[in-house]
């Protein structure tokens, strides 16, 4: 692709592709280049575009040269929705790209516009991943390198309740712990965590799931009124749920050991091994698969499969808080 000597992890390489559908991290993408290039020359130019912005011979255009040989970063959002006489464009940009240039594509990763993703890549792109964080593990993992990042620890306990507390949103998990990080000097364990997000912590999903299985029908079905009556999703409730439901089944099961090795063997925090341990007296294997069936059965009423998903929320909860002290 280009003559100039960059390093693969260089923001400064000729073309950088971010890739997937996670906006805090595709703006990251974006605002690390733009940084990187005004480090090198504080009058960078940028010019930042969605698809449609982008016509044929705009590119050309934006990347000709300039009298000032001045820097320039060229962002191109939706990448995957340019259409074809434009890709042609860009295509044969990525042959022959300009000194002094960093052109960034933003791509969804999709089938969509596949052709660009493949063409960048072969060119020898600096690809930076942008997936959305589908699974509880990969927040946990997010809010862990925030803290890392800003030159600051939290304990395991600590990441767990901010995720807990804050919910699926990156930018708000960033932004919270942005704010534990200026605001708090010391340790930053759950207690804090609870201090500073109180409302949001008892109305969190899993907040209802821990009552549950914990047998604290009353407890939880408060816990879940209010996280309903705050905006919390009736899906991540059920998500929950199951999580909870789930993890008494796997720790049942499994054999006995120190937290550290069943931690190994179920893909559990040890620190977890240690609540669910205080949180399955009273669990039968029949009542793990009571609440199973009912959990599977909120989550279809509340994804449209009932009328009222309140009252099929309200259900499993009690079913699973029941099912909790079946053996007692």
């Amino acid at each position: 692709m280009a003559t100039r000597k960059t390093s693969p992890d260089d923001p400064l390489a000729p073309l950088t592709l971010a890739v997937g559908q996670e906006d805090l991290l595709l703006d990251r993408a974006v605002q690390q280049v733009v940084a990187a290039a005004r480090a090198s020359d504080p009058d960078t130019d940028v010019r930042d575009l969605s698809s449609d912005q982008l016509h044929p011979g705009t590119l050309a255009e934006l990347t000709s040269p300039s009298l000032f040989a001045e820097r320039k970063v060229v962002v191109v959002r939706n990448a995957h929705d340019l259409p074809a006489d434009t890709i042609k464009d860009v295509k044969a940009y990525l042959d022959a790209p300009a000194e002094e240039i960093t052109l960034v594509l933003l791509h969804a990763g999709g089938p969509k516009g596949k052709a660009l993703l493949d063409a960048a890549r072969k060119a020898g792109a600096r690809e930076v991943p942008c997936a959305k964080t589908t699974k509880p593990a990969e927040r946990l993992n997010f809010v862990r390198s925030e803290f890392r990042t800003l030159g600051r620890s939290a304990t395991p306990e600590a990441c767990q309740a901010l995720v807990d507390s804050i919910g699926s949103d990156l930018r708000e998990l960033a932004s919270a712990v942005s704010q534990l990080v200026a605001d708090v000097e010391g340790a930053i364990d759950d207690a804090v965590v609870a201090r500073y997000y109180t409302g949001r912590a008892e109305a969190s999903s899993f907040t209802v799931a821990d009552r549950a299985v914990e047998g604290r029908a009353a407890d939880a079905l408060e816990a879940l009124r209010w996280s309903l009556s705050t905006g919390v999703a009736p899906v991540l409730i059920t998500s929950a749920l199951a999580q909870g439901v789930r993890a008494i089944g796997k720790l049942s099961s499994a054999r006995g050991g120190r937290p550290a090795d069943l931690a190994r063997e179920l893909g559990m925090p040890p620190w977890k091994i240690d609540r669910v341990r205080q949180q399955m007296r009273g669990w039968t294997p029949d009542g793990v698969a009571t609440a199973l069936r009912a959990v599977a059965e909120a989550d279809e009423g509340v994804k449209g499969g009932g009328a009222d998903p309140e009252y099929a929320l309200e259900k499993a909860v009690v079913t699973v808080a029941r099912a909790a002290r079946a053996g007692r």
